[in-house]
């Protein structure tokens, strides 16, 4: 009996030793993976550990970093919630949570995250932040109407990675890990697929293509290939390579898809290249690497030209940027060649990542890019401007920016059309390729009605709310109108369509009619443009001062300032077609009355031949000086006043003398 126990003791023993040391092979293997970037095999080996034992703190942040890094973001998120319930988690864990909630469009719950993280790392605060900032600014900008219509193009996707289209001859260049069928195909462990190609595909209809087909192998090399872009002629094909290095620094640009910096060690990294390639036919040849390649210090790659292809713009992270990829630009010499890089400046730039250059064909600039203000991961931006120089940063909004990484963005000749990438509808992380078409934003004109009164002891002028105004708007090159009345505040709010001229007329019985013409600007980030009208009473023979109408010292030419005040005048007078006026000048009494009276005089007359000048007919204007006769306060002659209050004197007013 003792014989027989010892026996299964010990064959107890040899099993479970055998498990454990199975378990132990298994979680260093897992490691290994991870350590060497080869997250998709790390994955498929830790979930193997898994069957066995529960997660330690080690396993449960390698798998949060390998689903994140391979961009599937709710399985990260899964196992970072599980991280940082460990004891003391490390913050940046904290980070990467609240990145991927955002990531998956929980925005109350990422700003929760992000506060904790602010409270743990004090020094990143201004970063969490600004996140926060972010995360709020989403969730109004998801209450906008939609800025696009995107749909899926199913002929150009795989559920492999298929991303950055280009134009090609008829039709598109794209970026692909699809299977390609060959034998002993190579598999690139980061994301367990094919290494990236580049592909081609006609156009067959307005957003219809043909099959995909690959490139030949002068072009794509035995890693990742792609992005390019092309020019006009197509004779010129500039595209991104990856090239394997023996890595010198501890921190590095390793995947030429994420430009991410993992803190683990590997002996080799992949950074990428620019080459170019001249068509011959139906060959690619005279591949020719960009000479400030310099795969030993950092990466290159994201071609793209300017519209007149002076310029090549490129991500990349050389020393000496604002962040972890910025925008560079090289121009082109005088003998064909590219001049150095230069940084595309802090307009474009930020801390975080900025790549995926793009150009429309009226030379607005897009780009990808996760630190501007957007629903998270990258978001595409557009820009006005060129090399260093750019103004109207704009988040292109939702649908076509989601909480997912979207970039890669094409511009049809419209403008108004395109294709775009986005991993949005992807479990695993791949990214698939969109048609967009740009709907005209809503926009609201904000009018408020105010009535110009005099005080009393006319010394200054108030405005107050005007209600019940009728307020007429009309569009640029319409007869159609919209009619509507100012409320108890002199307020109304009009819905229209930006990139058109629009002209608002208010009247109301008893006061002089008023207009304006206001632009709304397709390029704005408000969407309201706030109008003011003021209205003054039609009462015949009441003076109305006109404000900020100057003349210089002894002077009665109309200065510039003067100008812009009469010309609202004019505005009134062609709103008003049956009204006659006297044009009053007044001055103060510093000087005789034979001198003041004469000076007022010109003063006037020199209103009047403006108003003339403008289109207004001069039988319904007549000028009159009244010199220093009638001041609307205490300085007369010999009275010690101030600058100010002599001012108040040497005033311009007109009144109603016919209808």
């Amino acid at each position: 009996m003792r014989y027989k126990f010892t026996v299964i003791f010990y064959t107890f023993l040899i099993t479970v030793a055998s498990v454990v040391t199975g378990q132990a092979q298994s979680e260093r293997k897992a490691k290994r993976l991870f350590e060497s970037f080869d997250y998709s095999l790390a994955i498929e080996e830790y979930q193997k550990v898994l069957t066995k034992k529960e997660p330690t703190v080690e396993i449960a942040q390698q798998l949060a970093e390998a689903y994140r890094l391979t961009s599937r973001t709710q399985q990260a998120e899964n196992w970072y919630a599980r991280v940082i319930k460990f004891p003391n988690p490390e913050p940046v864990n904290i980070f990467n949570y609240a990145e991927m909630l955002r990531a998956n469009g929980k925005y109350a719950e990422a700003r929760t995250q992000y506060t904790n993280y602010a409270a743990k790392v004090p020094a990143d605060a201004a970063t969490a932040n600004a996140l926060i900032e972010a995360v709020d600014r989403a969730l109004q900008w998801l209450q906008k109407p939609a800025s696009a219509q995107v749909n899926l193009v199913k002929e150009l996707n795989s559920g492999n990675a298929d991303f950055s289209p280009a134009y090609y001859k008829d039709g598109i260049i794209f970026t692909s890990d699809r299977s390609t069928g060959e034998k002993d195909e190579k598999i690139y462990g980061w994301t367990g697929r094919p290494y990236l190609k580049l592909f081609s595909s006609t156009k067959t209809g307005d957003t219809t293509y043909s099959s995909p087909t690959i490139l030949p192998q002068s072009i794509n090399g035995e890693y990742h290939n792609g992005p390019a872009i092309l020019p006009a002629d197509n004779n010129r094909m500039y595209f991104t390579r990856t090239k394997q290095v023996r890595k010198k620094s501890k921190y590095v640009n390793n995947d030429p898809t994420s430009w991410v910096r993992p803190a683990n060690a590997s002996d080799f990294i992949n950074r990428l290249e620019i080459y170019f390639a001249d068509r011959k036919g139906t060959e690619w040849e005279n591949l020719t690497a960009f000479p400030y390649n310099n795969v030993e210090e950092y990466s290159v790659g994201h071609p793209t030209l300017s519209p007149d292809e002076q310029l090549l713009y490129f991500a990349s992270d050389m020393p000496g940027g604002s962040g972890e990829t910025d925008i560079y630009y090289c121009e082109k010499q005088s003998d064909g060649s590219w001049g150095k890089p230069v940084n595309a400046g802090p307009v474009i730039n930020t801390a975080g990542k900025e790549e995926f250059p793009a150009f429309g064909p009226d030379g607005t600039f897009y780009f990808a890019s996760d630190r501007h203000p957007g629903f998270g991961g990258l978001d595409i931006f557009s820009a006005k401007g060129a090399r260093a120089s750019w103004t109207n940063v704009a988040n292109m909004y939702a649908p076509l920016n989601s909480s997912k990484d979207d970039y890669g963005i094409l511009i049809d000749s419209t403008g108004k059309a395109g294709l775009f990438s986005s991993n949005r509808s992807s479990d695993i992380g791949t990214a698939d390729i969109f048609s967009f078409r740009l709907l005209q934003k809503p926009a609201i004109i904000a009018v408020t009605t105010l009535e110009r009164k005099q005080a009393t002891v006319k010394t200054k002028v108030t405005l107050v709310p005007l209600p019940e105004v009728r307020l007429k708007l009309t569009r640029q090159n319409l007869t159609d109108s919209t009619i509507a009345l100012s409320d108890v505040n002199g307020k109304h709010n009009f819905s229209v369509t930006r990139g058109f001229n629009y002209t608002v007329v208010g009247s109301k019985e008893l006061f002089l009619t008023q207009s304006k013409v206001v632009a709304v600007d397709t390029t704005s980030q408000s969407d309201t443009v706030r109008v003011e009208l003021i209205f003054d009473r039609s009462d015949l023979n009441k003076p109305i001062v006109l404000e900020n109408i100057y003349f210089d010292l002894d002077k009665y030419n109309i200065r510039p300032d003067a100008a812009a005040e009469l010309d609202k005048l004019v505005q009134v007078l062609k709103d008003n077609p049956r009204i006659r006026i006297e044009m009053g000048a007044h001055c103060d009494s510093r000087e005789g009355l034979g001198y003041n009276q004469i000076l007022s005089e010109n003063r006037a007359k020199a209103t009047v031949n403006y108003l003339v000048s403008k289109g207004i007919r001069r039988n319904r204007l007549t000028a009159r000086g009244y010199g220093e006769t009638r001041p609307i306060n205490r300085c007369t002659d010999g009275v010690q006043c101030s600058e100010a209050e002599h001012q108040m004197n040497r005033r311009t007013e007109f009144r109603i003398i016919g209808r």
